[in-house]
């Protein structure tokens, strides 16, 4: 790579890195993206491809810790922390805690809120821009529940939706569940049904799409991994083992690797991963109408191509410990349980990291060290959804224009 200053180098290909590259080339900046690219399918590819717009409440909800001890010590359950990694993430949980506090957690929501507006507006606007409305699927959400005391606990949050305007219909009767999705075990007797919920129809034939058209209209991918960010008063710099690259601006989307990037500006965040489990089964193993949630085991059933995609769950075990696929196949075996003629052989295991913040809340703002860098990550299990708005956000700090929403929520000093 030659030295000569770049307009503007966003650091990571993934789903946030490239839908802000390709923003920030709609608005005239010349943009060149620099990726790890170690071979291994990652998350933006690998993801359920729901844009859950309607999913507002952060993980850390009023209450959890009651919960948490149950789910922790379970290797297998909806959320977990294995043993060997406990004391590296307890001050991550620390704030975990503290962030579940009411007072944070309605100022989370309402955050998480306005940037769910911002995002659905502008994946709207990407779509008509990039005529890709046929990688799409609208065939809306359903989330389901065990009888009738898990439902109920459920309307609050609900009503929560109600208030941000958000459209769905519950349903009460295992009929009623069945107009949407047949062949359900009729253990699931509640349900709400959110008609807005839109999927891709395989999430990294979109990031691929997204790929080619930044590529297209003179956009460069190169592969390097950032190690550092250096600052000197005419340019920023990053260096990798290719050598050296200088940007005017920098944008770090790298991901789980965002905060190791960070660091070595001297700004210093509390980002962990949650390690996310799917299988991957081919066409014809069931005929799904809509997307499936079963927020009491933590995981869905989605359409991916011609196939379904069983997956989710929330393993918090960091960058370096091996894959617990016991996981994977746990998720499957429920998924079997509960759609008792799902077809499951053949599939094909993934796990990859999903960068978490506390909060629930990702990073989008400059650097307090220098306003040169700006970082946009931390989206945990909603950075797809959470993409396209990410990117038109970032868009704005760039420009220096009027921000649509505020970012103080987001802020990289909030920590």
């Amino acid at each position: 790579m030659k030295n000569e200053t770049q307009d503007i180098v966003v650091v990571g290909a993934g789903i946030i890195g490239l839908t802000t590259a390709l923003r920030l080339q709609s608005r005239g900046r010349s943009v060149l993206v620099l990726d790890r690219q170690d071979g291994n399918p990652r998350a933006s590819e690998m993801n359920a491809g729901a844009f859950a717009f309607s999913d507002i409440e952060p993980l850390a909800t009023p209450g959890i810790m009651r919960k948490a001890p149950k789910w922790l010590l379970d290797p297998l359950g909806p959320l977990s922390v294995p043993p060997r990694y406990a004391l590296t993430i307890a001050p991550w949980l620390l704030r975990f805690w503290r962030a579940s506090s009411p007072d944070r957690y309605r100022a989370s929501v309402e955050a998480q809120a306005d940037l769910m507006r911002t995002a659905q507006s502008a994946l709207e606007d990407l779509i008509r821009e990039t005529s890709t409305e046929h990688l799409f699927r609208r065939e809306g959400q359903l989330q389901l529940y065990e009888g009738e005391r898990e439902y109920r606990a459920s309307l609050a949050s609900w009503d929560l939706r109600r208030a941000h305007g958000i459209d769905f219909e519950l349903l009460e009767t295992p009929d009623a569940i069945a107009a949407f999705q047949p062949g359900l075990h009729s253990r699931f007797t509640h349900a709400g049904f959110t008609p807005g919920w839109i999927n891709s129809c395989d999430p990294a034939l979109w990031l691929k799409t997204l790929s080619e058209t930044f590529l297209s209209h003179g956009g460069r991918i190169e592969k390097a991994e950032v190690g550092s960010v250096g600052l000197t008063e005419t340019f920023v710099r990053l260096s990798h083992q290719g050598g050296e690259t200088h940007a005017d601006q920098v944008i770090i989307c790298a991901g789980a690797w965002s905060h190791k990037i960070a660091a070595t500006l001297g700004d210093r965040f509390p980002l962990e991963t949650e390690r996310g489990y799917n299988t991957t089964l081919g066409a014809g193993a069931f005929d799904l109408k809509t997307h499936l949630t079963f927020p009491g085991h933590g995981f869905v059933i989605t359409r991916i191509g011609d196939g379904i995609r069983v997956g989710g769950a929330v393993e918090l075990g960091g960058l370096s410990l091996p894959p617990n696929y016991r996981r994977a196949v746990t998720l499957l075996d429920k998924a079997k349980q509960f759609l008792p003629e799902l077809k499951c052989k053949g599939g094909r295991q993934w796990m990859g990291y999903r960068p978490s913040l506390p909060d629930s809340l990702p990073v989008i703002d400059r650097s307090p060290q220098d306003r040169r860098v700006i970082y946009a990550f931390g989206h945990g299990h909603l950075g797809l959804t959470q993409s396209a708005g990410t990117a038109e956000l970032v868009a704005h700090l760039v420009n220096d224009t009027v921000l649509p929403i505020d970012l103080d929520p987001f802020s990289a000093r909030r920590f």
